[in-house]
């Protein structure tokens, strides 16, 4: 299994303003007009990590090995509102990113340098279900490492921005209508709808 693109949730509407500033860091996305797909409960959990040897997680831009995951999951009645951006693997070289094995504010994550890649369990975070009938435990691991996360210090510049995947063909023209020119492919099954 190999990594061929990192991915980023984001309301259609917030395109023009990434299209120009990149993709943000919670924090200096912030101090910009914008929708946000964030849950606060979850944010606030995300306000007290300090990444070791880092930045503090609010101040990375954080993007996902698969979007099919939990939190794409819990926006899928908003899915004709939303797209998921492709972001180059080039942004693997961008100085001082790291990567979360799992959710950057679980209890368990670790976090790790680019160059311990291997490290990651890749079927786990690509897996289609994260569901585990019967054993809770195994759940709440898998779930946490479906939304496993690579950060970007403060921004993904928009030139790492390769493509972008819509649910239908009207997600897929209001992304046109932003400016974005780049491929968008058609994915019902990333946002959790019928095709």
């Amino acid at each position: 299994m190999k990594i061929r693109e990192f991915q980023w949730i984001s309301p259609i509407q917030n395109i023009p303003s990434v299209l120009h500033h990149g993709i943000l860091s919670y924090e200096a996305a912030a101090k910009l007009p914008h929708d946000s797909v964030a849950i606060q409960e979850v944010q606030e959990r995300r306000d007290k990590v300090q990444v070791p040897g880092g930045l503090r997680l609010h101040q990375y831009a954080n993007l996902y090995f698969h979007a099919r995951n939990p939190m794409l999951f819990k926006r899928k009645d908003e899915a004709a509102d939303l797209c998921v951006i492709r972001v180059s693997i080039e942004a693997r070289h961008i100085p001082g990113s790291v990567m979360a094995d799992r959710n950057a504010s679980s209890d368990y994550v670790r976090f790790l340098s680019v160059a311990q890649i291997g490290q990651l369990d890749l079927e786990a975070i690509y897996a289609r279900d994260w569901r585990h009938p019967g054993d809770p435990i195994a759940y709440y691991r898998h779930r946490s490492q479906k939304c496993a996360e690579f950060l970007v210090p403060h921004c993904v510049p928009p030139q790492y921005i390769v493509g972008a995947y819509a649910t239908n063909d009207a997600a897929k023209a209001a992304l046109q209508g932003t400016g974005f020119s780049s491929p968008i492919d058609i994915e019902p099954d990333l946002f959790f709808a019928q095709p």
